[in-house]
């Protein structure tokens, strides 16, 4: 990585944009949540270039306030605490009571709940949850050209939403007026997709 901030200032010429738009859109299509993984793990050296994505991300009022946390080896006990936050829940989503019964071992689960095959996680914290999202979402992107991928776990977010303080507990490290605004499982996928995914058509209304 780079010593000190000027090493990432760099030249380039203005009038040249490194990939056309027919390519990127099509980049664009080709993207897939992924949930099946190979049993391999994504090294510092490779976090490091995603993280690359992030740096350039931009923020509101430039304020690049976006923290990162790479769970690996404590990613089960963070899972844990996550349940214990949003297991009141439990009852309104069926999939918070399955996470629970998959902790416990209760029930006949062959994949996490939440995690599926991953065993890897990025965490984004942000004073704003543009600001994490964007970061995030560039990091993707990258992950992608790599031949990683992931997909976003709306529920591990629950454990911010409905409780912060004890959350941001586990992460002393976080500035603590900073919230969790995506959970990102990533690694190597182990199955491809031929086609895209059937969307519904985008409503755009000019003013």
């Amino acid at each position: 990585m780079f010593e000190n901030q000027s090493e990432r200032v760099e030249d380039y010429n203005p009038r040249e944009i490194p990939i056309i738009s027919e390519e990127f859109l099509q980049f664009l299509k080709q993207r897939r949540s992924i949930r099946w993984f190979k049993n391999k793990k994504i090294d510092k050296e490779t976090f490091d270039k995603l993280f690359e994505a992030a740096y350039y991300s931009s923020s509101a009022q430039n304020a690049q306030d976006v923290e990162f946390v790479v769970l690996d080896e404590k990613l089960d006990d963070f899972m844990h605490l996550a349940y214990d936050i949003i297991k009141v829940e439990e009852e309104e989503f069926f999939r918070i009571k399955q996470f629970g019964e998959y902790l416990r071992g209760e029930g006949d689960y062959k994949n996490h709940p939440l995690l599926w095959e991953g065993s890897q996680m990025i965490l984004s914290f942000s004073k704003s949850p543009a600001n994490a999202i964007i970061a995030n979402t560039r990091l993707e992107l990258l992950a992608y050209t790599m031949g990683l991928g992931g997909f976003y776990s709306l529920f591990t977010l629950k454990a911010d939403e409905l409780g912060h303080d004890r959350l941001t507990e586990f992460f002393p490290e976080i500035d603590s007026d900073k919230h969790m605004y995506s959970a990102f499982i990533i690694g190597y996928p182990r199955v491809k997709y031929r086609r895209t995914v059937p969307h519904k058509k985008i409503d755009v209304h000019f003013k």
